[in-house]
């Protein structure tokens, strides 16, 4: 469920704007001005162009004296190698700079190792001594947290431990931890991270966890998991349907051609699927089925 990760990294920075400046500092060591507060701020990166650049998230370190921000850090949740970054992430930085005139960084978050040596890789601009290294957070970066007192510190740095470590063989630790830590928090927020923990382990922690619970199926309480549940689950019902049409289609020995066998594996209908599927028992061709 790739739109469940970015939006659960997004959510956990949004939710707590100190995380990602602590974690520059605390964790990557990079030098980070002075402010009294962060807020959320504007994530469009450019003015009226052809083309709008737009972040995962920015946030602004602001001091309690009115005025332009101290300095500016976008944050951009990364699942996957994406070419077009490299190209983008440099325009980002320019257009914050010259928007907010103040000092800007790139944080760059991810749960793969891969994906964290891809995003680190220098960008050269072109311009002499003009060279973006990405700030990444990934797997080796993010600390494992398995203490219910350091966790209770920080619930959205423990929920994102769970998030880059949840398959490591301590999951079921580290996510105890962070399940300890959300009870402190208001309800709606609890219930979110909660889902998240869950999530984010593998079947045979969450199997764990959900009996430590005291429960013998965990039901997801945040209408944010519940959606990407339902999802996932309707996701994977429609492979199945694709699976048993594209069998029966092999089995009665009518050609599907690269086209058709993309559009039934791509096709979330279940009932597009289901009249596909019953069409297929009797259908002579293709086209009797899906209209080509």
């Amino acid at each position: 469920m790739p739109s469940l990760v970015h939006d659960a990294f997004v959510t956990l920075f949004r939710n707590r704007p100190t995380l990602a400046p602590e974690l520059l500092r605390d964790v990557l060591r990079c030098p980070v001005p002075e402010f009294d507060r962060v807020s959320v701020g504007d994530a469009s990166l450019t003015e009226v162009v052809p083309t709008e650049y737009r972040a995962d998230l920015v946030l602004l370190l602001q001091s309690e004296s009115p005025g332009e921000p101290r300095a500016a850090i976008v944050v951009e949740a990364q699942l996957g190698r994406d070419a077009d970054k490299r190209w983008s992430w440099p325009v980002y930085l320019a257009g914050l700079r010259a928007r907010l005139r103040c000092e800007v960084a790139l944080l760059v978050v991810t749960a793969d190792a891969s994906v964290a040596a891809w995003a680190s890789t220098p960008i050269p601009t072109g311009h002499p001594g003009w060279t973006l290294t990405p700030l990444v957070l990934g797997p080796a970066a993010v600390p494992v947290i398995r203490d219910d007192t350091v966790a209770s510190r920080s619930p959205e740095l423990a929920v994102l431990s769970v998030m880059t470590h949840g398959h490591d063989p301590d999951a079921v630790a580290i996510a105890q931890a962070a399940l300890v830590a959300v009870r402190q928090l208001e309800d709606e927020r609890a219930k979110l991270y909660a889902d998240l923990v869950l999530l984010s382990v593998g079947e045979a922690a969450r199997a764990i966890l959900e009996a430590l619970m005291a429960s013998g199926t965990y039901e997801y309480q945040s209408d944010f998991a519940r959606r990407y549940v339902a999802q996932g689950e309707a996701q994977g019902e429609a492979k199945g349907r694709a699976h048993a049409l594209l069998t029966v289609l092999a089995a009665r020995g009518i050609e599907v051609t690269d086209a058709v066998r993309t559009r039934i594996t791509a096709c979330t209908d279940l009932e597009a699927l289901d009249r596909w599927l019953a069409s297929a028992v009797t259908a002579q061709s293709i086209g009797d089925i899906v209209g080509e």
